[in-house]
């Protein structure tokens, strides 16, 4: 997944829960109730980032998780 903003994301389709770590900051933080087939076109889109801000980020309830910095 090559991003500048992005370094890593997971998917949990049972909880529907999107985990995503920041290239800059090294922090992650999980989305809740995340479609799988939003998760899926994230995951296609040529521009992570700018399909993470246009249709994740504050689109969805989140939550930091501390102490996890390490992708």
């Amino acid at each position: 997944m090559p991003s500048t903003s992005i370094s890593k994301t997971a998917y949990e389709p049972e909880s529907r829960i999107l985990s995503v770590w920041f290239v800059a900051s090294g922090k992650r933080y999980e989305f809740e109730s995340v479609p799988p087939e939003t998760f899926a076109a994230f995951r296609a889109a040529f521009a992570k980032g700018r399909f993470f801000n246009e249709h994740i980020r504050n689109h969805f309830r989140y939550r930091r998780i501390s102490g996890d910095s390490d992708p």
